[in-house]
C-alpha cells in the first residue's frame, strides 16, 4: 500500500490556486476605483465613458467565460490556466504602449478581461479544486478564493502608492511583471488537474475504493439536463442580481466617498476594508457550507451587503463608511465560491465547467451593467443615491429568491444525513 503523505497534496493545491488569483481580480476588479479619477483625468473623459471601459471588459471577459468553460471540460484547466496566465501578465505590461486615445483604453481593458477569463480567475480554479475535495470542498474552496481577498487588501493600496509615485500606466506593468515572474512559473510546476494524477483521492482519504474515487469527478448531469433545470435557472437570476449590486457597490465606492468630501486616503481604506472583508466573507461561507446548506448561508453574507448598501444609501457622512464598506465586503467575499459550490452540489462534476463558466459570465455582465449603471446614473442625476437604492434592493429579491433553493442532488460523501437525492442518477446515453 502506498503510505500516506504527511500533507495532502490538495493543500498545495489550493496554496497555488490562491496565489494565481492574488494578482487577477484584485488588480482588474478591485482596484478599479482607485484607477477611476486618474484615468478620468488622464483621458478628459467623463465617469459614464471610464465606467464603460470596465464594463466593456467584464462584458468580453464574460463572453470568453462559456469557452473557458468548454475548454477546460474538453483539456485541462491547468493548460488554460497557464497560458491565459502569460498573457494577463503580457497585456497588462502593454499598458505602456497605451497613448492618450480613450479606444486605446478600452482595447487594453478588453484584452485584460479576456486573459484573465481563462488564468487569474475563479472559474478554472474552481474546477481544479472541486476535483481534489469533496468533504472539505467550500473550506478547500474558501482557501483558494484567499488569494482574491488578500489581493484585495494589498493591491488597491499598492496601486495608490505606485499611481501616486508614477502613473496609472506604470501601475499596471508593474503588476504585470509581478505576474509573469511568480504565480505563472509556480503553475507550470506544481499544479495538477486531478489527484488521479498522483494516484490520491479525494480529500486525502485512503479508505476510500478506486472506483468510487474515480466516479464522483465524472458524475453528474449532462450540459442538456443541466440547461433545462429550473434550478440553474434560478441560480442564474440570484448570481446576476448580486453581480449587479456588488459590482455596481464596490467598483464605484471611492468615488461615492470622494464626493461626500472624504480624502482619497480614506477611500483607499475603505476600499481595503471591503477587501478585508471579502476575506472573512470567503472563509466564513466556505466553512460553513461544508456543515449548513449553502444556500442559508448565502442568505447570511448576502443579507449583510444588502445592508450595507442601504446604510450608503442613508448614509451623507463619514461616520458608517468603513462598516457599510465591510458589510459590502462580506458578501462579495461570499459571492464567487458560493455559485461555484452550488453548482457542484445541484449538478455534479461531469459538465461542471460549462455550467460554472456560463453561469459566472452571466455574473460578469451583469457586473458590468451594475457599473455602467452606476456612472450613468451619476451623471444623470449627479449624485449616487437613486442607485444606491436600486442596488439595494437588487440584493434583497437575491435574498429572497435563495429561499426556492431544494435540496442538492449531490452531497458531500461523509453527509449521507443532509437532504439530498440519491447521488448517482440515470443518464441518458
Amino acid at each position: 500500500m502506498r503510505p500516506q503523505p504527511r500533507v495532502f497534496y490538495g493543500w498545495i493545491i489550493v496554496l497555488i490556486s490562491a496565489l494565481g488569483l492574488f494578482l487577477g481580480a484584485p488588480v482588474a476588479v478591485f482596484s478599479f476605483g482607485i484607477f477611476f479619477k486618474p484615468l478620468v483625468e488622464d483621458f478628459h473623459a467623463s465617469r459614464a465613458a471610464v465606467s464603460l471601459v470596465f464594463s466593456i471588459a467584464n462584458f468580453v471577459g464574460a463572453l470568453s467565460l462559456p469557452l473557458t468553460g468548454i475548454l477546460i471540460d474538453r483539456f485541462s484547466p491547468k493548460r488554460v490556466i497557464l497560458i491565459s496566465t502569460v498573457l494577463f501578465g503580457a497585456v497588462l505590461c502593454s499598458a505602456l504602449l497605451v497613448g492618450t486615445g480613450l479606444w486605446q483604453l478600452y482595447v487594453l481593458f478588453s484584452l485584460l478581461g479576456v486573459t484573465m477569463s481563462g488564468g487569474p480567475a475563479p472559474v478554472p480554479y474552481t474546477a481544479v479544486i472541486t476535483h481534489w475535495f469533496d468533504r472539505r470542498r467550500g473550506f478547500a474552496l474558501a482557501l483558494c478564493m484567499m488569494g482574491i481577498g488578500i489581493g484585495a487588501i494589498v493591491v488597491p493600496m499598492l496601486s495608490q502608492r505606485l499611481i501616486s509615485a508614477y502613473n496609472w500606466r506604470v501601475a499596471l506593468a508593474i503588476f504585470g511583471a509581478a505576474v509573469l515572474l511568480v504565480p505563472s512559473p509556480a503553475i507550470a510546476i506544481f499544479l495538477k488537474n486531478d489527484p488521479a494524477q498522483l494516484g490520491l483521492h479525494p480529500d486525502g482519504d485512503i479508505l476510500a475504493t478506486a472506483p468510487r474515487s474515480h466516479r464522483q469527478n465524472t458524475v453528474g448531469l449532462s450540459w442538456h439536463e443541466i440547461w433545462h433545470s429550473p434550478t440553474y435557472w434560478l441560480l442564474l437570476c440570484i448570481f446576476v442580481l448580486v453581480g449587479v449590486a456588488m459590482h455596481g457597490s464596490v467598483l464605484h465606492l471611492a468615488a461615492i466617498l470622494t464626493d461626500r468630501g472624504i480624502t482619497a486616503q480614506r477611500a483607499a481604506l475603505a476600499t481595503s476594508v471591503v477587501g478585508a472583508a471579502v476575506l472573512i466573507g470567503r472563509i466564513g461561507s466556505g466553512y460553513l457550507m461544508d456543515f449548513f446548506f449553502a444556500p442559508r448561508v448565502a442568505m447570511l453574507f448576502f443579507g449583510a451587503s444588502t445592508l450595507g448598501i442601504a446604510i450608503l444609501c442613508t448614509s451623507a457622512d463619514g461616520v458608517l463608511t468603513l462598516p457599510a464598506s465591510f458589510l459590502i465586503g462580506l458578501g462579495t467575499g461570499a459571492e464567487v465560491e458560493t455559485l461555484g459550490y452550488m453548482i457542484s452540489r445541484y449538478f455534479g462534476l461531469r459538465c461542471f465547467g460549462t455550467a460554472y463558466g456560463i453561469a459566472f459570465g452571466a455574473f460578469m455582465t451583469a457586473g458590468s451593467a451594475g457599473v455602467l449603471l452606476m456612472g450613468a446614473g451619476y451623471d444623470h442625476f449627479h449624485s449616487y443615491t437613486v442607485t444606491l437604492i436600486a442596488l439595494a434592493a437588487a440584493m434583497l429579491a437575491a435574498v429572497l429568491l435563495l429561499m426556492l433553493l431544494g435540496p442538492y442532488r449531490f452531497a458531500p460523501e461523509s453527509r449521507a444525513d443532509a437532504p439530498h437525492e440519491p447521488l448517482e442518477l440515470p443518464h441518458p446515453a
